[in-house]
């Protein structure tokens, strides 16, 4: 019986370096020529996406859930709505938050995430075990990536997520008073701390994503098989019919995972492709 595999990005295909392991491109190339399908299931927008080198892959569910794409057609794209960011803008501002706008076209940030980006993106690198020096350079590179833009210019209609970045907790949990009905998130380094948080539309998620994918393709969750690292991934692991945590994941998504393979950088993702049988 042919599965159909998702994916998460960071941690789990790629590395924290965003380095595809062979042994990872080997396992999903071999799984697909043996009939399985495999989608990608991340927190990343479609533009971070097109600038890493990736494996061929049969689809893509994006910003955490808020974009579906199978074989390049476009499933599903479900952005904030405008007043919605430009509230959230707001509220970033008025706070002298560091925010940036992901899109399917590119990312957007404001002159504090320049400042304040750098410092806290070689946090996640080394946090994530990348040594200082590769820490330095993928986080320049990550900021590097982003367009700067100021005013009216961040009231988009095409954001399909904000993210900020946590000076304390209490921001987080700020975010999630003053606007609960949207989908919010932490993301960040070792052990599931929290360097970032983001909001997305209401209802949005990897869970309900995958279940428009799966409604769209006509499959039973019973033939799925999500793979993730990180809190974030849990609400795949709510839908899929097995459920696999890298060896580098935090304790949540290790506690709720059916199987916990190997690190990402150790063949963790081909080995439990060989364990599964989809190899």
């Amino acid at each position: 019986m042919s599965k159909i595999v998702f994916l998460d990005v960071d941690g789990t295909l790629i590395d924290y370096e965003t380095k595809l392991p062979d042994s990872a491109r080997k396992a999903v190339d071999q799984a697909r020529a043996n009939g399985h399908k495999v989608y990608i299931c991340t927190g990343c927008s479609k533009d971070e996406i097109l600038q890493r080198n990736l494996c061929d892959l049969d689809g893509m569910i994006l910003g955490n859930g808020t974009y579906v794409e199978d074989h390049a057609h476009v499933i599903m794209h479900q952005a904030m709505p405008l007043e919605e960011v430009k509230k959230v803008v707001h509220w970033c501002k008025e706070r002298k938050l560091a925010f940036y706008l992901e899109t399917n076209s590119g990312v957007y940030c404001n002159d504090q995430m320049i400042k304040d980006g750098p410092a806290v993106m070689i946090k996640y690198g080394q946090g994530k075990g990348a040594n200082l020096e590769n820490a330095k350079e993928k986080a320049q590179s990550f900021i590097d990536s982003f367009t700067l833009i100021h005013g009216d210019e961040f009231y988009r209609e095409d954001v399909n997520k904000i993210d900020f970045i946590i000076r304390d907790y209490q921001d987080h949990l700020d975010a999630i008073r003053d606007f609960p009905h949207l989908a919010h998130n932490t993301w960040g380094g070792k052990g599931e701390l929290a360097l970032f948080s983001d909001l997305g539309p209401t209802g949005i998620n990897k869970k309900h994503a995958i279940e428009v994918l799966l409604d769209y393709l006509k499959v039973n969750k019973e033939d799925t098989i999500s793979f993730g690292d990180a809190k974030v991934d849990l609400s795949m692991f709510e839908c899929c019919g097995f459920n696999v945590a890298m060896g580098n994941g935090g304790k949540e998504i290790k506690e709720a995972a059916d199987y916990i393979t190997d690190d990402v950088n150790e063949d963790g993702l081909y080995n439990a492709f060989k364990y599964l049988k989809l190899i």
